[in-house]
């Protein structure tokens, strides 16, 4: 039997409890459209930094928020938009994909995958534009990155949160360096983020092969944007890369996070501001290109401890023009980090490699970054060589050298020797230590300079073959006491007799 009273009442009581659920979307309409831009009429309540989408479900980024329309650059090719499109507010700023699930991958400032591996499994995102740590939520920087270069580690040592400066001519190892770093890592717990700004495909598929085959691939990240693409996604590269390092530094996770390069990005950002009618200044970037760059490199930190004791190194490259270290962006980037590595054409063709100038090189943290056995070699190191840099500029003028003065130039071009090395073959800092130990306690005097790169590599082979104790006392320690001192003298002159 049907009971119309129990019909009713359900029927009520569903009527009572039914709530329409309205959706507002927002829409404007584009006006004008071209080079990778549209201007949009009537998203009146769209923010800064907001994703709107376009009908065939590309993405913009709201920039210029004027009185009558909204300044929008394309996240992707025009060609499919036309005026009197609708565009829809998504309410989202823009955000990239984070997480562990992005390392071993190449993916795009969106966070898309163009590796052809498949799609990354992550449901966390992460906006791109954050608020850099405060004085408060950071601490000192003093536990050493090493970079696993003699040149540096010794000379310019980088710590971790820090924010060191690579910058040169073209062609003069700034990616190498970045690149030895990056391999250094291996078996340190850190977690490294390449961001390639309008460099050719070509070029990002041979650099992630190398990383394949020296294993450093499994720790790392690539965000590779060509320079076919629309200048707006070179924009958004280093900041879709920066915030996938904050999501590790956050999780309490050592980070290192390479731009390059910078003068690229200020560029592509150049390009922008003047289709968007932003007023030009010097050098024709717009008035907030230092904050560009300033908001992006204070994010990165040594968190406090209470934070989980994170970090993220920022390495940013800049490229020089003919050696112009007082161009715009190269003064306004060096003003920011806190220090640079000069690299110069002049050693680079001198067979210097890395080319890097000692002499202008300066790290602003300094021997706070250094193991005490790094600290303890490297000061007469420093000394030596810059001796010999005010020494061989008289040497050139002067004919006949007294003999300090000869044995002074004979030590430093030694010095510059020993600090040659291959590239892709960084070095762990014991064996940094027991080379430099041996260089300025008089072992290499009597080997003739071009054969000391072979004797620094059959040293350290001899080191660990006969004596392992040493470089193993020094990398758990970090110390170089008198003890461990006297078994490195009788291990080189044991060497040095059969060498």
């Amino acid at each position: 039997m049907i009971n119309a009273d129990e019909i009713a009442g359900i029927l009520k009581q569903q009527i009572q409890s039914f709530k329409t659920e309205v959706q507002e979307d927002e829409v404007g309409t584009v006006i004008e459209v071209g080079a990778n831009l549209a201007r949009v009429y009537g998203l009146r309540g769209v923010r800064a930094s907001e994703l709107v989408e376009f009908p065939n479900g590309l993405q913009g980024v709201a920039l210029n928020l004027e009185e009558d329309n909204v300044g929008v650059v394309i996240l992707g090719s025009d060609a499919d938009i036309k005026e009197g499109d609708k565009v829809r507010r998504t309410g989202r700023i823009a955000s990239v994909p984070v997480g562990e699930a992005l390392l071993g991958r190449v993916v795009n400032p969106l966070g898309q995958p163009i590796d052809g591996k498949g799609p990354i499994e992550t449901n966390k995102y992460r906006t791109i534009e954050n608020t850099a740590p405060t004085v408060v939520q950071r601490q000192g920087v003093k536990q050493p990155l090493q970079t696993g270069i003699r040149a540096i580690d010794a000379l310019i040592p980088i710590g971790k949160g820090q924010r060191e400066l690579i910058i040169g001519d073209r062609s003069t190892g700034k990616t190498a360096i970045a690149i030895d770093t990056i391999i250094n890592q291996k078996g340190r717990n850190v977690f490294c983020i390449y961001v390639a700004i309008g460099q050719k495909n070509s070029t990002v598929a041979a650099l992630a092969q190398v990383l394949e085959q020296k294993g450093a691939m499994d720790y790392t990240t690539i965000v590779a944007v060509s320079p076919s693409e629309a200048a707006a996604l070179r924009w958004l590269a280093p900041f879709a890369g920066c915030a996938m390092g904050e999501e590790l530094m956050y999780g309490g996770k050592d980070v290192l996070i390479i731009y390059d390069d910078l003068t690229k990005h200020a560029q592509s950002y150049r390009e922008m501001a003047l289709l968007l009618r932003r007023p030009p200044g010097r050098e024709a970037y717009p008035g907030d290109v230092f904050f560009l760059h300033s908001r992006l490199l204070e994010r990165a930190a040594k968190l406090s401890d209470e934070l989980g004791g994170g970090s993220m190194t920022a390495l940013p490259v800049i490229e020089t023009q003919a050696g112009d270290f007082a161009a715009y962006i190269p003064t306004n980037v060096i003003s920011i980090t806190d220090g640079q590595i000069y690299l110069t054409p002049d050693l680079f063709f001198q067979g210097i490699r890395p080319a890097v100038d000692v002499g202008l090189s300066v790290s602003r943290v300094g021997g706070s970054a250094q193991t005490k056995a790094m600290k303890s070699v490297a000061g007469q190191l420093k000394l030596e060589l810059a001796q010999y840099r005010d020494l061989a500029a008289f040497a050139k003028l002067a004919s006949d050298l007294d003999k300090a003065t000869q044995m002074q130039l004979m030590r430093g071009e030694k010095m510059t020797e020993l600090l040659k090395q291959p590239q892709y073959q960084p070095q762990p800092m014991e064996d940094q230590v027991a080379i430099i130990y041996g260089a300025t306690n008089g072992f290499v005097n009597d080997i003739p300079t071009p054969r000391l790169q072979e004797w620094a590599k059959g040293f350290i082979d001899f080191l660990h073959a006969k004596y392992a104790s040493i470089p193993e006392s020094i990398a758990k320690t970090g110390q170089l006491p008198d003890d461990v001192k006297k078994q490195l003298d009788v291990a080189l002159t044991e060497f040095n007799k059969s060498f």
